[in-house]
């Protein structure tokens, strides 16, 4: 295999306030060990969406990216339904990989303390860090399909499950306590609100429930297109829900939709972030568009992608908007005519 080299831009200047404009910058070649490009897995079954012929041949490996979680120190964990790894999102460089074999990965979040909580599809597990240890897991949850996770402001986890919610001493590495009879039943997506209260996205809307005792406060089950695939805060605190054939945008005072964003109508958004500038990112089935939240307008479409198919974003870490999809890891920097492939994460080692 040939040597690789990863292109890494770094911003010499700030942008202030005026989204992803054009800025000067330094170009700088980083030369990536070609073993960082083919990460070595521990020798077990075929990963989670693998086939195998009768003589033990892989025939496909499923190389989505569900999961990006910045961490306290800068970096970025990667969850993927190969594994689970730590990168730095300044070069790319694969940090750290922690073994969890056959099992895909569907959220992560960081407690107040530093430690990182997988969510996967056999469970919740809490990983050390310092060690790459799983020091938590075989928790009592709802249903161990985990699809979601948050810390509050508390400091406790949410487990959203495709059964319910649960809270979880992140300390003690229990349950303390479910929310079995979830209106809309799956807990796709969370996010807080500014008083400090739980929103879930589920089958059915949109469900509001008291961080403090797990009671559910409001329920929204009348929206168009139903169930809920994302969901973010703005900065000014109104709700954006990404459903399979819109964009709302839901005021969490009253719930009414304030309105629905137009370049989203027809679209299945899958993942909506928003960046420091204050443009918002939306993730789709079929591309990753930047729009200016006030206004609704298209500012950018994202080409070079592994795939448009987007499941995961995180913006403004390493000065880069991170994208997971369908078909492994993607990075974009301002004034980048396209993203950039992260090979190690891809089908295609080029």
């Amino acid at each position: 295999m040939k040597r690789a080299s990863l292109l890494i831009s770094s911003i010499l200047f700030g942008i202030v306030a005026l989204p992803w404009v054009k800025v000067a910058v330094a170009q700088e070649t980083l030369q990536i060990n070609p073993s960082e490009l083919t990460p070595a897995y521990p020798a077990a079954a075929p990963p989670t969406g693998a086939s195998e012929s009768p003589d033990g041949r892989i025939e496909e490996i499923d190389y989505r990216v569900h999961a990006l979680q910045p961490d306290f120190t800068g970096n970025l964990w990667v969850g993927s339904w190969r594994g689970l790894s730590r990168i730095d999102p300044n070069t790319g460089k694969i940090l750290a990989r922690v073994s969890l074999p056959n099992i895909a990965i569907g959220a992560l979040a960081q407690d107040k303390v530093g430690r990182l909580w997988v969510g996967t599809y056999e469970g919740l597990k809490r990983v050390d860090l310092r060690t790459s240890e799983i020091t938590a897991q075989n928790l009592f949850l709802p249903s161990k399909r985990v699809l979601s996770l948050l810390t509050d402001k508390r400091g406790y986890i949410w487990a959203g499950t495709d059964n319910g919610l649960a809270l979880v001493s992140p300390d003690q590495g229990l349950i303390m306590t479910t929310l079995k009879n979830l209106p809309g039943v799956s807990a796709n997506a969370m996010t807080l609100d500014a008083d400090g209260q739980l929103w879930v996205g589920t089958l059915d809307g949109l469900v509001r429930v008291n961080t403090k005792n797990a009671f559910i406060l409001k329920t929204i089950n009348n929206l168009p297109g139903g169930t809920v695939q994302t969901l973010a805060i703005s900065p000014q605190g109104l709700i954006w829900a990404g459903m399979p054939n819109n964009l709302l945008v839901i005021n969490p005072k009253n719930g009414m939709v304030l309105r629905s964003v137009t370049p989203l109508r027809g679209k299945n958004v899958t993942s909506v972030r928003f960046a420091k500038d204050g443009s918002v990112w939306v993730g789709t089935n079929n591309g990753l568009m930047r729009l200016n939240p006030n206004t609704g307008k298209l500012l950018d479409q994202v080409a070079g992608l592994p795939s448009s198919r987007i499941l995961a974003l995180a913006p403004d870490t390493g000065n880069k908007l991170w994208i997971g999809t369908s078909e492994g890891l993607a990075w974009l920097m301002p004034n980048m005519p396209k993203a950039k492939e992260h090979l190690a994460f891809g089908r295609q080692v080029k």
